[in-house]
This record gives structure tokens, C-alpha cells and sequence, in this order.
């Protein structure tokens, strides 16, 4: 079985990857990376993207339509079709994740942090954001968050691994997305992860970096447009890909996981996989 993570950099619009994330765009360029722009379902609110994310249906199919509807999702996802198949998986995440795809409702004793073979989620770090608002973000460190990943690799020796940071979203609702806090965000981001992923890669990992949204200029994500569905998606890994100009389908992200694991891709993930 290959290892592969998935990082999510939440609520952040393709035009602000492309020009604000020098790390990544100077993988693009030396070829270590490929690039893509990816579409999210709609509506391109955090909870259903989360769920539409991990098993490649749509909303109206599993049912989270807002951030008020949370529940264990019926579906297969990523981390029990890997569990299945005898993979160890870990997730770094925002308390949703856990509710999703282990069990609901979240218990922030007994959840906060855990390690359970049954699975699907065998280790897990999470978090709830408890009393986010305007003027307090309540978001943990980022760079605290990849060295948590890190650790569940090296320690527990996981397959697959999702960690999913708010941090971003975070600050384009408070600031918008043409600013200079904005700019100074991304900046940090794209510092903090940099040296995460050549560590993950010398430990044989293929990695996804991407967003589950993106976000207008105003700071408002949920409805159509590029602004707040178009996210870009960047591949640390092999096989062959779509050209470069092709705009991905968000649905295609867990098939494409699995594929690349070498796990059986289940009969409700109607839509391809990008990557042989």
C-alpha cells in the first residue's frame, strides 16, 4: 500500500495559491510538483466540503448541507475504505472530521484525542474552535498542526493522513482576500508547511495540498462563483495526470486517494480519479 497525505488549507481562493504560496509554486517550477485548478460542490460551505471531500458525493447525497448539520456520514470515505483494506490512518483536524467519519456527536474529552484500533480513524488529534467569532479566531497554531502529522507518521507509522487547518478561512471572514493581513497569512502558511513536505516525501509519502473552498474578496464563501468555489491543488506524487489546464472536479479527490493507495475505490464514488 502507498502512504498519502492530504493537507487542507481552509477557505482559501485559487488566485491567492497561485501568487502567495512562493514554496509551492517553486516546486511547480523545478517539477517536484504539479498544479491544478479544482472546483468545489456546492453549496462551498466548510462542512459539506469536508464530507463531499473524503466520499466523492455530492451534498444532496450525504446530507451535511450547512455547518449546523453534523452527523456521522452513511457513505463510504477515505479512512474506512483504508481501514478496510488493512491501512492505519490519522487525522489532525477541526472536530467536524472526527464527528463525520468516526462517530457523532463529538465529545471533546473523549475525542480531543485518541488512538483506537478498530478504526476507521486509528489515531486521531482534533479540535473544536470552541467560541470562534470576528475578533477571536480560536484557531491553533498551523505549524503546530504539521508537526502533529509528522509525529503520527513517524510514531504510529499511519498510511494515510488528513490534517485540515482553519486558520486561513479564518482570517479572509475577518479581513477579506486583497489586504495585506491576507498576504502576511499566506505567507506564514506557505513558510510554516515548506519544510514539513520534504520530510514527509524522504519518508515516502505522496502529498496533496489543497483547500476545500475558496473565498470571495469580501471574505464570504457558501455560494457559486469562482471566488469562493476555485481552490488549487498541488501533487507531490506520480502517476499521469490531466493536462495542466483542466479544472478538477472536488468529487474526484477521494477516488483519486484511494487509487493512488491501491485501495478499492467503492461503487458510490461515481466520479474518475485524476491520477492513474
Amino acid at each position: 500500500m502507498r502512504k498519502l497525505l492530504l493537507i487542507i488549507l481552509d477557505g482559501l481562493p485559487y488566485a491567492n495559491w497561485r501568487r502567495l504560496f512562493g514554496n509551492l509554486e517553486g516546486w511547480v517550477a523545478t517539477g517536484e510538483a504539479r498544479v491544478w485548478r479544482m472546483r468545489s460542490v456546492l453549496p462551498s460551505t466548510s462542512a459539506s466540503c469536508y464530507a463531499s471531500i473524503h466520499t466523492g458525493v455530492l451534498p444532496q447525497d450525504h446530507g451535511v448541507l450547512s455547518n449546523e448539520t453534523i452527523f456521522r456520514v452513511a457513505q463510504p470515505d477515505v479512512f474506512s475504505e483504508v481501514a478496510k483494506a488493512g491501512g492505519r490512518t490519522g487525522a489532525v483536524a477541526h472536530s467536524f472530521w472526527s464527528a463525520f467519519f468516526q462517530r457523532a456527536p463529538f465529545d471533546p474529552v473523549r475525542d480531543i484525542e485518541y488512538d483506537e484500533d478498530a478504526g476507521p480513524v486509528h489515531h486521531g488529534r482534533f479540535h473544536t474552535m470552541t467560541g470562534y467569532g470576528h475578533d477571536n479566531q480560536m484557531t491553533p497554531c498551523d505549524a503546530d498542526l504539521f508537526a502533529t502529522l509528522t509525529m503520527l507518521c513517524e510514531r504510529k507509522g499511519i498510511d494515510y493522513g488528513m490534517l485540515h487547518t482553519c486558520t486561513l478561512d479564518s482570517m479572509g471572514h475577518r479581513f477579506g482576500h486583497d489586504c495585506a493581513e491576507m498576504d502576511k497569512a499566506c505567507f506564514v502558511a506557505d513558510g510554516q508547511l515548506a519544510p514539513f513536505i520534504p520530510r514527509w516525501r524522504a519518508a515516502g509519502y505522496e502529498v496533496i495540498v489543497t483547500a476545500d473552498h475558496g473565498q470571495s474578496l469580501r471574505g464570504h464563501h457558501g455560494g457559486a462563483g469562482e471566488d469562493q468555489q476555485d481552490v488549487a491543488l498541488y501533487w507531490f506524487g506520480g502517476g499521469e495526470g490531466p493536462e495542466a489546464g483542466t479544472v478538477l472536479d472536488q468529487l474526484s479527490l477521494a477516488p483519486t486517494i484511494l487509487t493512488r493507495m491501491g485501495v478499492p475505490v467503492p461503487a458510490t464514488m461515481k466520479v474518475g480519479p485524476l491520477l492513474g
